[in-house]
């Protein structure tokens, strides 16, 4: 019986062809496998991370209520904000010697922080009349930040002017992104979660972006000033996308109406006041207290950030240089807004107004014990503990606007109360451009803001206590 032969280069078992053809497809098969297992090699510690990121930011229902897209959002403007303080403290602070290093922060504070605070009345009544336009608000923040940072990308290496209007824009889209932020919040509670909780996630989410972007930052910087504005460009256009993801009910604004920040009922029936306008409400002793104490924890800090970073320039600690001093006190500083928001949630079944009045006179009691006995640790305790009790004492307000505001008016009284605090570090500011700088001298003067603050919202608290109303509003 005859054998079938198949003929050389058919498509058979065995040809010399087919083998090499078979060859040729099995290295482009263990190729592409190789590719594509170097790719998820890649690929890996970033979805890594952007999973443990979601899980982390989405648990506990945040995810479900639209809170975790929030913290997201908060993180991706937190980073992007601290590129741009990299790039603008190079130009304006480092680049040059200390005593023109003044003329142009003062110059810097000037242009930009005076009419800021002018606007900052403003922006809160402003974002009111847009209660359901919160995402395109909050989007509109980002672009305006994005495009301004392009803008000072350019100002940045020629040194033209336009770096201050540039820089106003982009303090004032900031400050208007964080107002309105915090008039979501409370749209966006999961069911188990207080209000305090939910900004200690959102403050906690935003710190942990700026300690991420803070070297990337830095690090870019040392390739070109640019680079760090650039880095700004992207995270806020991203910023942008991340506003229209939030959930629709962020844009809800049924049966809200508009907040008056004042103790008592006694601002609307004045002798000056005969009629007043429907839905206006007053908030409350115990918040209008509240307020003046982190008030004057903001001023603080506004001084001490401009006050400390002369200082330490022109005497900076033992051993160090200016640049590391100025980075042991903003560490300590973020270390202890860190350690507050963690544990303003653990404290948020006791009472606010004792929290209030306990942190700003710890802060009182740090600043005077940093003036009497000036030296390098206890300045930077004194930044950790001011970071401290920022965080403390704003997240007990918030639970304070959460028990004693109707939700009809909370997230005005959010918006509100927000703008007003910015006000204060504006003052603080300034005030620590002013100062001479004399260590002690400049401490004490910190000391006397807390202590005004302080001793305003004990006495209040104590009228209050005595009249018989300890803090819940009454409606005009």
């Amino acid at each position: 019986m005859a054998t079938a032969r198949t003929p050389q280069g058919a498509t058979g078992t065995g040809g010399p062809q087919e083998g090499k053809g078979r060859g040729r497809r099995l290295g482009s098969v263990r190729a592409g496998g190789r590719l594509r297992a170097f790719g998820r090699a890649l690929r890996f510690p970033v979805t890594r991370t952007a999973r443990g990121i979601r899980k982390v930011t989405h648990a506990h229902g945040a995810g479900e209520s639209g809170l975790g897209k929030l913290i997201e959002l908060h993180g991706v403007n937190g980073a992007g904000d601290v590129m741009i303080t990299v790039a603008l403290a190079s130009t304006v602070f480092f680049s040059v010697p200390t005593d023109e290093a003044r003329g142009r922060v003062a110059l810097y504070l000037a242009i930009t922080m005076a009419p800021f605070t002018l606007l900052a009345p403003v922006v809160g009544p402003l974002l009111d009349k847009l209660p359901h336009g919160r995402r395109a608000a909050m989007a509109g923040a980002m672009l305006a930040r994005a495009l301004l940072a392009l803008v000072l990308s350019g100002a940045v290496v020629s040194g033209g002017l336009e770096l201050y209007p540039a820089a106003l824009g982009v303090l004032v889209a900031s400050k208007a992104y964080g107002v309105v932020r915090s008039a979501v919040v409370p749209r966006l509670l999961p069911p188990a979660f207080s209000l305090v909780k939910a900004n200690s996630r959102v403050t906690l989410g935003g710190l942990l972006a700026t300690g991420i972007a803070a070297p990337i930052g830095a690090g870019l910087q040392q390739v070109g000033p640019r680079w760090p504005l650039y880095g700004a460009f992207v995270l806020f256009v991203t910023g942008m996308l991340l506003s229209f993801r939030l959930p629709p009910k962020v844009d809800s604004a049924k049966g809200e109406s508009v907040a008056l920040l004042a103790a008592d009922d006694q601002h609307l029936h004045g002798p000056h006041r005969k009629t007043e306008k429907p839905g206006l409400r007053t908030v409350g002793p115990a918040v209008t207290h509240a307020l003046a104490a982190n008030a004057s924890i903001r001023c603080l800090t506004g001084f001490l950030i401009f006050f400390l970073a002369f200082l330490l320039r022109e005497h900076p600690m033992t051993g160090q240089s200016a640049a590391v001093s100025l980075g042991i006190v903003g560490v300590a500083a973020g270390a202890g807004n860190a350690l507050g928001t963690a544990v303003g949630a653990g404290l948020r079944s006791r009472a606010p107004e004792i929290i209030i009045v306990t942190v700003v006179a710890v802060v009182l009691g740090a600043a005077i014990t940093a003036a009497v006995f000036f030296g390098a640790v206890l300045v930077a305790c004194l930044a950790a503990v001011a970071g401290f009790a920022q965080a403390l004492a704003k997240l007990s307000l918030d639970a304070l606007i959460q028990r004693d505001v109707p939700e009809q008016v909370r997230t005005s009284a959010f918006a509100r109360s927000e703008t007003l605090l910015q006000m204060a570090w504006v003052l603080g500011g300034a005030v620590g451009i002013a100062m001479p700088l004399i260590g002690r001298l400049g401490l004490a003067v910190g000391a006397a803001i807390v202590a005004t603050g302080w001793l305003t919202t004990v006495r209040g608290l104590l009228r209050s206590a005595r009249q018989g109303h300890a803090g819940r509003p009454r409606v005009a």
